[in-house]
């Protein structure tokens, strides 16, 4: 059976992960990490977190894949002789003095290729196998097609992100956030220069764009596989990845439970299908609109997220009308509303507005707790 690996910023979404079904976590220390602004986990705190997995038969990946700098080589020796006596399942590296430096420390701890060494062919899956690695995270703008031809002869394991955030740079290697942000995403200190609004010049230094286009030129979709994850398991993934050590507990306990499922449902063998209430959980916990990214064929414009680049929650209706003077907005429901609920009002006109339902009526002005698509409220 293919691996679900889940991500863990926090001991509260480690739990989340495991607890929502997760084969494997992988996560990071307080060096070495890509992700340096996760919560992430002090030694105490990573044996605390492989000592809870192992007890549940779930693997822990700890990610040392940041570039490593020369005077660093003796925190990074000692770093993972730790990993490797704390029962850490496998070591995620992007720099190939990192894994250099593993073997000659702790040559029995598997090494896993980070995607963000860029890994697009069957050659540089076996030259990787030569040096020791035992498993290949492949790069994010691979085809299907691409997968199922490495798959097939790979003499490694072979791991692909199926859901979570894309960066436009190829395969997460970012030198912009460095150059404009001051801080390196290869250092795990990513400025996430890609969500910022910018403008397409002429040499004139006009808009060629106009209303063409939104701000955010350089904010990718959100990638998703749910409806493709017979594909890649017939492909012959070994494991199965969900980007996000960054997200909440909410976040990562939604989409494990959902792609759990429909992971189990087909291997069950009793005809793959995704309802839409899975398909809206996973879009109102965080979605920047969905891709299959590079997967299905080439999007170009269709895989970017130029309008927003955070969170675009889940369509509920459109607005029909406006009372100026009691303030109060009216409503035709495509999708469910309740009192509570948190709404962003796009508007055409000063960006966006948003408002915690505390009141709400029906067409014929009773108060309701909540209403339904095709529902008109107030």
């Amino acid at each position: 059976m293919v691996e679900l690996l889940a991500p863990a910023g926090s001991r509260e979404a480690l739990v989340a992960a495991v607890e929502n079904g997760a084969n494997a976590i992988y996560l990071a220390g307080n060096a070495f990490g890509a992700r340096a602004y996760a919560s992430n986990f002090d030694r105490e705190a990573l044996r605390a977190a492989i000592h809870f997995a192992h007890l549940r038969h779930v693997a822990i990946h700890v990610t040392v894949n940041t570039i490593v700098a020369d005077e660093e080589m003796g925190p990074l020796r000692d770093y993972l002789r730790f990993l490797y006596e704390a029962g850490a399942d496998a070591v995620l590296v992007q720099d190939l003095g990192v894994a250099r430096v593993a073997h000659e420390t702790v040559p029995d701890l598997p090494l896993h290729a980070s995607t963000q060494m860029s890994v697009s062919s069957l050659e540089g899956v076996r030259a990787l196998a030569e040096l020791g690695f035992t498993r290949v995270v492949l790069a994010r703008e691979l085809s299907l097609k691409e997968i199922r031809h490495i798959c097939a002869h790979a003499p490694v394991e072979i791991e692909t992100f199926m859901h979570g955030a894309l960066c436009v740079c190829y395969s997460g290697q970012c030198l912009m956030s460095s150059m404009i942000g001051g801080r390196s995403g290869n250092r795990g200190r990513c400025a996430q220069p890609c969500r910022l609004p910018y403008t397409l010049v002429d040499e004139k230094g006009q808009d060629v764009l106009g209303d063409k286009a939104g701000s955010y030129l350089l904010s990718p979709r959100d990638l998703s596989t749910i409806d493709v994850i017979p594909d890649l398991i017939e492909a012959g993934v070994s494991s199965l990845k969900i980007e996000g050590r960054m997200k909440r507990p909410e976040y990562v306990a939604t989409v494990v439970r959902t792609y759990r499922e429909a992971i189990d449902t087909y291997y069950a063998g009793k005809g793959y299908a995704v309802t839409q209430e899975e398909r809206d959980d996973l879009a109102q916990i965080f979605n920047r609109d969905f891709t299959t990214a590079y997967l299905e064929g080439r999007p170009g414009k269709a895989m970017m997220s130029d309008r927003r680049p955070n969170n675009r929650g889940l369509l509920i209706g459109r607005v029909t009308a406006y009372d100026w003077d009691a303030r109060i907005v009216t409503v035709k429901l495509s999708g469910r509303l309740g009192l509570g609920d948190q709404v962003d009002f796009w508007v055409k006109v000063g960006g966006r507005v948003t408002a915690t339902i505390s009141a709400l009526t029906d067409a014929k002005g009773r108060a309701v707790e909540e209403g339904q698509a095709g529902d008109t409220v107030s």
